[in-house]
């Protein structure tokens, strides 16, 4: 109970509310589904629908200024990966950290939120602007993921961490079969990549180190030429390296 109360301010909206604008919303076109059917879907009863409309709602469809799913994205972005990484330490608890990134970064990455909003059906129930429904935005992978995020965020606001979770795990569970398996070696994935792809060999330093002495916090930071920088943390340069490992093979993953 003294969680629900807490996100009160938020289940009223009052913390994601953009500036009013002078015009007012748009009515959502009349394909849009029934949002009661996939409240439905998504296990939770809302105490306020219009958090979920307003995460169904994307910015092509609002006016200038207008309410849209944006900032609910941001939030249900780390609700999912709070759930996520919580839910891997119990299925892995044996798991180094260089093993879990991965599997972390493949659970929460666009393709697998888009994946799991076409499994649900959820494309035909966003507000979407006639010329995006026109080109395919019911499909489209960035719109899908943007939505399925913010919908997580719309549970999350209006009922708290629990049902969030529920949902999460339920419709995340064949991922989660996918990264069952232990993954490769990240340093050696990205060593390949580059190979396959020309590029220079990836450089790793150490570029930062905190904590005690029997409980370091290495900082690595990997350099890949024009492939791109990243950095990631651990108990040890090597679980570090594979953190950046890791990160640089994710951004590579999105920017392709």
């Amino acid at each position: 109970m003294a969680q629900r109360d807490a996100l009160g301010p938020y289940r009223a909206g009052r913390q994601l509310t953009r500036k009013p604008s002078r015009k007012p919303r748009t009515a959502p076109q009349q394909d849009a589904a029934d949002a009661g059917e996939l409240a439905t879907r998504l296990q939770h009863s809302f105490e306020n629908p219009d958090l979920l409309d307003r995460a169904l709602t994307h910015a092509s469809a609002t006016p200038v200024s207008g309410p849209d799913n944006e900032r609910m994205e941001f939030l249900g972005d780390r609700v999912l990966g709070l759930v996520i990484a919580d839910e891997l330490l119990k299925r892995f608890p044996s798991a180094e950290e260089g093993e879990m990134a991965p599997r972390l970064n493949k659970l929460v990455r666009r393709e697998t939120c888009a994946d799991v909003a076409r499994d649900i059906g959820l494309g035909r129930f966003l507000h979407l602007a006639p010329a995006e429904v026109a080109q395919g935005g019911r499909e489209k992978t960035a719109i899908l993921a943007n939505a399925m995020e913010a919908v997580i965020a719309a549970i999350y606001m209006d009922g708290g961490l629990d049902p969030a979770r529920v949902f999460i795990l339920s419709a995340w569970d064949k991922a989660f079969d996918a990264v069952a398996q232990i993954p490769r070696d990240a340093k050696t994935v990205l060593q390949e990549q580059l190979h396959t792809l020309g590029l220079t060999h990836p450089r790793y330093s150490v570029v930062g180190q905190q904590g005690s002495d029997h409980a370091p916090v290495f900082e690595v930071e990997v350099n890949a030429g024009s492939a791109g920088i990243a950095r990631g943390t651990g108990p040890s340069k090597r679980t570090a390296e594979q953190a950046a490992a890791s990160a640089l093979l994710t951004k590579l993953e999105n920017d392709t």
